[in-house]
């Protein structure tokens, strides 16, 4: 519990979003900055369609550019199996596939239910088999939906148990709008945890209603030591009505580190990144300790008149 591991994912769920498109090259520059801070790992785009997700129709042309960092995992979002197959070709190291908790949220994410998308994940497992490339599934809504409200704790359990059935390795667990609070997360991490204790789970929290950093704190007092973030609280969700950016990367590793939490992050070096998002995607971003400074800054005494 002395060591957590942050998996940024601003390259590919921040841009997403963005109402400009950033151009490749300034993906593939960011990306390659971000590899040199210690990070885990980086999910660097989407092999989704461009119809789908403009922003990100750049993605062979990202993985095939940046510079991999020795250490670091490089991964990428795929919708379905012409994804994976996109994907494979560029030779990521670990694929991520997306379904919803709830039947509403994943008909308008995803245009299919959720046992359509449990089908789905069979089929590209059962294509990747053999690639060596790790597999992991997001699970959204895991804490609540926009559309239905309270997602029942044991349809969470019985979709994870059935997502492993697939052979999926890793699981995500996403607040993907910020409807989550802490004893929540606790209470169903523990549930998830003891029941797999095998299984390496992801926590992925928005901070739309300011608790992004209390829940991953509570997840990681439930024994969990993976956590999705992104640079500078980029992010949300296209499909999540109200649902603002993901954790803030650069907050996270800030908080984890004065608790003596190692992080394996070189926090100034991330926080030089976070500071040019703005000249980057055009406006502000909400982190917070790039403004402020770490909680050990000290300033000069004002001079007396």
């Amino acid at each position: 519990m002395s060591r957590i591991y942050i998996n940024e994912v601003a390259p590919r769920d921040g841009l997403q979003i963005e109402a400009a498109f950033v151009p490749t090259p300034d993906k593939i520059a960011l990306i390659d900055r971000l590899s040199e801070t210690g990070l885990a790992r980086i999910e660097a785009t989407s092999f989704t369609s461009p119809k789908a997700i403009p922003n990100l129709r750049d993605a062979a042309e990202v993985m095939q550019g940046i510079r991999r960092q020795p250490g670091v995992i490089y991964t990428a979002l795929v919708p379905n199996l012409k994804g994976c197959q996109r994907a494979l070709e560029c030779g990521v190291e670990e694929i991520n596939l997306v379904m919803s908790a709830s039947e509403s949220h994943s008909l308008a994410n995803l245009r299919m239910t959720p046992e359509q998308s449990l089908a789905q994940f069979a089929e590209i497992v059962a294509y990747a088999r053999g690639s060596g490339v790790f597999i992991n599934a997001s699970l959204s809504t895991t804490f609540g939906c926009p559309f239905e409200g309270h997602v029942d704790e044991g349809r969470v359990m019985t979709l994870i148990e059935r997502l492993l059935e697939t052979g999926v390795q890793g699981i995500t667990l996403c607040d993907t709008t910020g409807v989550a609070n802490p004893a929540q997360v606790k209470r169903l991490c523990q549930d998830a945890v003891a029941r797999w204790p095998e299984v390496p789970f992801t926590l992925h929290f928005h901070d739309t209603r300011g608790m992004g950093l209390a829940n991953a704190l509570a997840a990681w007092e439930a024994g969990i030591v993976h956590f999705d973030a992104s640079l500078g609280g980029l992010g949300g969700c296209p499909y999540a009505p109200g649902a603002t950016g993901n954790v803030c990367s650069e907050d996270l590793v800030h908080m984890f580190e004065q608790m003596g939490v190692h992080t394996g992050v070189d926090l100034d070096a991330l926080m030089a990144v976070s500071a040019t998002l703005p000249d980057l995607v055009g406006h502000d971003t909400p982190g917070h300790v790039v403004k402020a400074g770490k909680a050990d800054r000290r300033y000069a005494m004002p001079e007396r008149g």
